[in-house]
């Protein structure tokens, strides 16, 4: 790569993009590869180009370009694409909706690495398809091309991103509550678990509201599991308080409870166990007076069929407190971050 005086440079091969920014634009008006003409010396004048950078190799040596390509084949992802190179960037979009997954260390291990630039989304993130996911670039126009082979190496046993898919669920919720099932009070549960399984590939095969008796609650579960369920609400008696059953109704299923209670408001409270291979979610109280808990973060997994552990839902603490904004703009928000 050399450096040339545009009026010097007629001829020559330019050997990146260059890009002007003016109001409501901002990308290149030439590209890589370009050969400059006599015309093009007032536009690259008029975008400040007094001098351009013209191809030259040199052993050893990767450009911006083929960086990024390489890069992009160091990180595939099923359901997904990578776009070609625009300034000197390529940029991965979902062909799917689903959970977008990154391994955090990895990708630090990978930035660490001198010119080496990837961006992303967060891990765990809600992703809907056309959305961009990452983007991958190095920081100079040229570099060595051993950062780029350091960087391969580190991927070549690891999977620095993921796109998991939603997959069809069959969904039922057991609705607990003396007040609810003897008519006192009207159920405010099943409108709103109907209304987030809309965004969801769901089958709501059954709601039942069931007494606060330990044997109704167990049987109106278990008729649920016999059915196929692979995932399984309950509502109401989520607290400590010795009245509430429904913890001990979930261990009567032979259920294992991996968490009843989380480092996250709104959804302290909620309870997540599996049954062989059925989801069972105890769902916080403050999912029927708060647009958007936990009940709306953990969503996504279980929707992948991925089994959520322990660990997962103790990093919850950080990002976990809701700003309850006059207007929620969840996802695209600090809260539910894990």
């Amino acid at each position: 790569m050399k450096k040339l005086n545009v009026e010097e440079a007629i001829g020559e091969t330019i050997c990146h993009d260059v890009t002007a920014m003016r109001e409501g634009f901002k990308g290149p008006i030439f590209r890589r590869g370009h050969v400059i003409r006599d015309e093009d010396i007032p536009v690259l004048l008029d975008v400040g180009k007094r001098t351009i950078f013209v191809w030259e190799e040199h052993a050893g040596e990767i450009h911006e370009e083929d960086a990024a390509l390489r890069m992009a084949a160091m990180a595939p992802v099923d359901r997904t694409h990578y776009t070609d190179p625009s300034e000197g960037k390529v940029q991965l979009i979902a062909d799917t909706r689903g959970m977008f997954r990154v391994d955090t260390e990895l990708l630090s291990e990978i930035n660490r690495i001198g010119d080496i630039t990837i961006t992303s989304l967060p891990d765990h993130y809600p992703v809907e398809k056309g959305m961009r996911l990452a983007s991958m670039r190095i920081v100079p126009l040229v570099t060595d091309e051993e950062q780029i082979i350091e960087a391969e190496a580190l991927c070549r046993d690891r999977k620095l991103f993921d796109l998991r898919p939603y997959r069809p669920m069959k969904v039922a919720a057991v609705i607990t509550g003396s007040e609810i099932y003897s008519g006192r009070i009207k159920d405010r549960f099943e409108p709103v678990i109907r209304l987030k399984m809309k965004n969801f590939p769901s089958d709501i095969i059954g709601i039942t509201i069931c007494d606060d008796d330990l044997d109704m609650i167990v049987n109106a579960a278990q008729s649920y599991i016999d059915k196929g369920v692979n995932l399984l609400f309950f509502t109401g008696g989520m607290s400590v308080d010795p009245d509430d059953l429904t913890p001990a109704a979930i261990r009567c299923l032979g259920a294992n409870i991996i968490t009843h209670g989380v480092p996250s408001q709104p959804g302290n409270m909620t309870l997540i166990a599996y049954r062989d291979d059925v989801a069972i979610m105890g769902i916080p109280g403050a999912a029927v007076s708060l647009p958007v808990t936990i009940f709306d973060v953990l969503l996504p997994q279980m929707f992948t069929g991925d089994r959520l552990t322990h660990d997962e839902l103790l990093n919850l603490g950080e990002g976990g407190l809701c700003q309850l904004c006059d207007s929620c703009h969840f996802p695209n928000c600090t809260f539910g971050r894990y």
